[in-house]
């Protein structure tokens, strides 16, 4: 069983296709190409943890069908688009505004991680080398060597797991700014 992270599906936003994501030559086709990227990457007994903004202005009966259609064991954190129509979803835990967890990677090493919606500039276990991740921004603001956006519009539209999300923290060149006085990564 592995874990994916994702943020910002926006599932049913004809807004924000037509505005943002005009890749896409329609909503039917944006939803359609997110299913499929999600369910090539995670199997039916994966977990994956969506850090909000799961749809937006959809119905309660298209929210429904495309949880129906995603493979894995998903939880949510709470996203700004989230209202009753995602909250009520069968997810395996109720929704939470954050969470702290921790993912063991393919080599086996254990990674402390702190999940909210929203990029934070410090987050719980900063200086024990929690890694945070969040969505919200559509890939608008630079990584930190231990911080970035797994939105959707960051990791071209898929589900992405620990050990890239770390090696692409690990690259970055900017460090939190907390821990840049004392040159921390």
């Amino acid at each position: 069983m592995a874990t994916f992270f994702i943020a910002d599906t926006h599932f049913g936003d004809a807004h924000l296709v037509e505005r943002r994501r005009r890749g896409f030559a329609s909503l039917e086709a944006h939803d359609a190409a997110l299913i499929e990227r999600w369910n090539v990457r995670v199997g039916v007994q994966d977990e994956v943890w969506h850090l909000g903004d799961f749809a937006a202005h959809a119905s309660r009966e298209h929210c429904a069908a495309v949880f129906a259609r995603l493979n894995g064991i998903k939880r949510l954190v709470r996203g700004n688009h989230d209202s009753n129509r995602v909250l009520d979803l069968p997810w395996a835990e109720p929704p939470v505004e954050s969470a702290r967890i921790s993912v063991t990677d393919g080599a086996g090493r254990t990674w402390r991680l702190f999940l909210a919606h929203y990029a934070h500039r410090a987050w719980p276990g900063l200086w024990r080398e929690t890694r945070h991740l969040y969505g919200h921004t559509h890939a608008t603001l630079p990584d930190t060597t231990r911080s970035c956006d797994v939105g959707v519009d960051a990791w071209d539209f898929s589900p992405v797991a620990i050990g890239e999300i770390v090696a692409r923290q690990d690259t970055a060149t900017l460090v939190p700014e907390e821990l840049a006085p004392r040159a921390q990564r």
